[in-house]
């Protein structure tokens, strides 16, 4: 027999939900077979079978909150598929009996119908010996969620428990006006985190602006030239990295982490790179990025953004990143104040180029103009710094042979 448990993914990674069961029971299983996708607050990542046999158990449904190290499945060692699961029932009974989920007439299979439900949801379901299928969810996508078993209220005994969950199930929803979506996990660590830094982290911003004709004349000129000798394209994030790692290497602290009591003053430069996605933003990294070239950049950043877009990112991908660059001028923003990503102590928001009216030589001249953003942690970094930062990218950028020159 072989048990099929969440195993540890990254140091920082202690749950996940299941995404989806590829595998049911009764099925016979390989060694190395993928069974069930789980969904972690970084990637998805495939659980295998370490042993060949029939799946003769699923112990957490899909929509589960499941441990690192929980048991989540049974593989028997067999032959065949039919008889394995027999053969395993009888003596999985006893062991069964004392699990809630076994115990209660909640189950799905009183109904012959698979319901998806919060843990939340079962237990009130048992507690209140109420039959999952007979419930009727407002999540359009057929979700039982405890609101919906506190609302269904069948069973009399049951009634003064329901009476404190009444306020969450008034504000639940009318259905012909609000369309309720259940957050997903990356969703849902994502709010958490940013809300994580906003609360532990004295966080501030500064702004400069950056004149952007000498960056876009360099790239219109070069550009054909660049993707002729390389075979990549030639964007503005190659510039901005390039611009970062130098100010970086000047201002060493807005490159460094808190820890503890201890300040952590990175020796290497792997810049993320905020990648929206579908599911929402990831921050996937460009390893040593003062060792490469404009062409390793465009070229790495380029690979990773499909990455995303395609979900197969890694935790290699996405872990040990020193600062985050944020692009919200894609989008289309005028102007924002990013919040840092993870334990790093800064991150620097770049936004829309727009044409506008500035000084040049004591004349008035339209310029293309962007914005810069920096948000940085005041505990280590302070208005020195992370104006003397921002002031050297923005000059390296107005001045980008300088930056040929050096990389």
């Amino acid at each position: 027999m072989a048990e099929i448990k969440v195993p540890e993914l990254a140091e920082s990674i202690t749950e996940g939900s299941i995404a989806q069961w590829v595998k049911k029971v009764g099925d016979r299983i390989e060694k190395g077979e993928f069974i069930v996708e789980l969904e972690t607050d970084k990637v998805n990542a495939e659980i295998i079978s370490e042993e060949a046999g029939v799946l003769t158990q699923i112990l957490a449904e899909e929509g589960d909150t499941v441990l690192v190290g929980q048991v989540i499945a049974v593989v028997e060692a067999g032959e065949g598929a039919a008889p394995a699961p027999t053969a395993a029932a009888t003596p999985a009974a006893p062991q069964a009996a004392p699990a809630p989920v076994a115990a209660a007439p909640v189950v799905e299979e009183t109904s012959g119908e698979r319901v998806i439900a919060s843990p939340a949801a079962r237990k009130l379901a048992r507690e209140k010996g109420i039959d999952l299928a007979a419930v009727s969810p407002v999540d359009p996508q057929g979700r039982v969620r405890v609101q919906d078993v506190a609302a269904h209220g069948t069973a009399p005994v049951a009634t003064p428990q329901a009476a404190p969950a009444a306020p969450k199930a008034v504000v639940a929803v009318d259905e012909s006006r609000v369309t309720v979506e259940k957050m997903s996990r990356r969703r849902q660590t994502i709010a958490k985190r940013l809300l994580e830094v906003k609360q532990s982290t004295a966080m501030l911003t500064t702004f400069n602006e950056v004149d952007m004709t000498n960056v876009m004349a360099l790239r219109s000129r070069k550009k054909d030239q660049f993707f002729e000798s390389t075979g990549s394209k030639l964007g503005f994030m190659s510039f901005f990295t390039k611009a970062v790692v130098a100010a970086l290497k000047k201002y060493p602290y807005v490159n460094a982490q808190i820890a503890g009591d201890e300040i952590h003053l990175n020796n290497f430069y792997d810049i993320g790179v905020a990648v929206s996605t579908e599911e929402g933003l990831v921050v996937p990294v460009v390893r040593d990025a003062d060792r490469k070239n404009f062409a390793e950049i465009e070229d790495s950043i380029a690979d990773l953004a499909k990455k995303a877009r395609d979900k197969k990112l890694g935790l290699s991908d996405l872990s040990g990143g020193s600062f985050t660059i944020t692009n919200g001028g894609v989008f289309g923003s005028l102007m924002s104040t990013p919040i840092m990503n993870g334990t790093q102590a800064a991150i620097l928001g770049m936004h829309s180029i727009k044409k506008r009216p500035v000084e040049v030589d004591g004349e008035v001249a339209i310029r293309p103009m962007m914005y810069l953003a920096l948000s940085y942690d005041h505990r280590i970094i302070d208005g020195k710094d992370s104006v003397g930062f921002l002031k050297t990218v923005k000059e390296l950028l107005e001045n980008p042979e300088d930056l040929l020159l050096n990389s």
